[in-house]
């Protein structure tokens, strides 16, 4: 029989319904994944064994008794510790929130686990989702299980859900949430040869999500296909009223709809997204993935985003600006760390609480935001910002005039080594050059591994489509996944 942890969303549903093994022996295989891998990879801050086992028993029982069985049941998955978690640790990996434990459940927690999805444990992250490698966590570096060929040397999993990417990749968990901000669910997606999906801004609650960047923000799921990632967002997805965010809107049938066949549909390719020094490797992997969609019966057309030049500017102008609002509640009053040194007064205990609570990456996007939202430069810099994020999102609607789907690289390289990039910021933000345009217009996009480079890691497409057209995405990375065949997994070394 094929190891129960080489399966994944779908076939353990199935597996579980058609009493080919029970709900049971599932969490326990995947709960001595996670210890297993633990101590190498790093990419759970708390293991929750026991309450992957207490829905497995839930889901066993449920199907004795002839009771329908939900969408999820039986798959236990990782939860990014952003997401609030009732009497469970909810960190989003840094101090200030280290011993934070909720008594309450986030809508997209909820709705996983009344699916029937149980909890392996709370994930790995960039702190407060502020980073692309997953080297900002308190609680250390997650490691990715993938390895240059010949070479022993760390590698990223991509961030901020690195922990979410590398326990997939790594067999730790058969799908796990994710956050993407700015390409924070797609970028560690394509570093580790995963599938991963941002919906529609507003599609998924945020409410019970820790915020970086509130008009951003967006969870997504991730897994090992599109079809699984297409299960996931259907149970996740949904309007919510404690949320204003939130679209008022039915979660479409996207699994049942699925179809790879893109006969009548146009694939736009965005001229701006050839930047000047573009690998070989990935340049050739999107050429590949035109000629896949034209075999997918698409026709394949060029677009102009005139104004994608822009777009990193602009977003680490916005982000920062939203999270030194968001972030300003951590002040050692109500919740979170308190630094409260001898003799302090009330602003010596802000300013201790926010030194010792923060990492530096989160502390360097605080002062970004609060400094182009300081009385003189609010006009010069946000205003101007939020000018361009509105060109921007006008591109891709005059883009969408012409085709149905985007196809673009995910990311401009491979994972990097960890420590590569970490003492230069800007070399750090140029990985979200392909993914931040979709996240300012609030649109959904996924990435798909279409193959390896010739140090043997993955590179992903990215596929990005109209304002709620999930399907339209889903289908375009069903055609790329059959077409790709990837099937590589990294060799375990942990």
């Amino acid at each position: 029989m094929t190891n129960i942890t080489d399966l994944g969303v779908a076939a353990i549903r199935d597996g579980v319904a058609a009493g080919q093994f029970s709900a049971v022996e599932v969490a326990e295989a995947f709960n001595a994944n996670v210890a297993a891998a633990q101590s190498a990879l790093n990419a759970f801050i708390v293991a929750t064994p026991e309450k992957a086992i207490e829905a497995a028993k839930a889901v066993d029982a449920a199907r004795s008794a002839g009771q329908a069985l939900g969408p999820m049941a039986g798959v236990p998955i990782g939860m990014k510790d952003l997401f609030a978690t009732e009497g469970v640790q909810t960190t989003a990996a840094s101090r200030m929130l280290e011993c934070f434990v909720p008594h309450y459940e986030s809508t997209v927690s909820r709705k996983l686990w009344e699916a029937g999805a149980g909890m392996l444990g709370k994930l790995n992250l960039d702190q407060f989702a502020m980073g692309s490698s997953n080297e900002s966590s308190y609680f250390g570096n997650v490691i990715s299980p993938w390895q240059r060929r010949g070479s022993n040397a760390q590698l990223t999993p991509g961030g901020s859900s690195g922990g979410s990417s590398a326990a997939i990749a790594a067999r730790l968990a058969p799908a796990a949430t994710g956050t993407d901000t700015g390409g924070s669910i797609r970028q560690p997606a394509a570093y580790t040869g995963t599938v991963g999906i941002k919906p529609t801004y507003g599609r998924c609650s945020r409410w019970g999500v820790v915020a970086y960047a509130s008009s951003l923000d967006q969870a997504g799921s991730m897994a090992r296909d599109v079809t699984d990632c297409s299960i996931m967002l259907e149970a996740m997805a949904g309007f919510d009223p404690k949320d204003s965010t939130s679209l008022d809107l039915a979660v479409p049938a996207w699994t049942a709809s699925l179809s790879g066949d893109l006969k009548g549909k146009k694939v736009g390719i965005p001229r701006e997204y050839r930047v000047d020094g573009m690998p070989a490797e990935v340049d050739a992997i999107w050429e590949q993935g035109i000629a896949w969609a034209k075999d997918a019966g698409a026709e394949v057309v060029e677009v102009s985003l005139p104004h994608t030049k822009y777009a990193l500017a602009a977003y680490y102008i916005i982000a920062p600006a939203e999270a030194s609002s968001n972030l300003a509640r951590y002040d050692g009053v109500r919740y979170g760390l308190r630094d409260l040194p001898d003799g302090a007064g009330l602003q010596d205990m802000y300013a201790a609480t926010r030194a010792a609570g923060f990492g530096d990456e989160v502390k360097r996007r605080i002062l970004i935001g609060t400094y182009v939202l300081s009385a003189g430069f609010y006009d010069a810099y946000y205003t101007q910002a939020q000018k361009v994020r509105t060109l921007i999102s006008q591109d891709f609607a005059k883009a969408f005039e012409q085709v149905d789907v985007l196809l673009t690289p995910t990311a401009p390289s491979a994972a990097f080594a960890l420590g590569e990039n970490v003492d230069d910021p800007l070399s750090m933000y140029l990985n979200d050059v392909f993914t931040v345009p979709a996240s300012l217009a609030g649109l959904p996009a996924m990435s798909v591994p279409a193959g390896l480079d010739a140090q043997g890691l993955p590179l992903g497409l990215q596929i990005i489509g109209r304002p709620l057209d999930e399907q339209g995405v889903l289908n375009a990375g069903l055609a790329i996944e059959a077409r790709a065949g990837f099937t590589a997994k990294p060799e375990k070394w942990w």
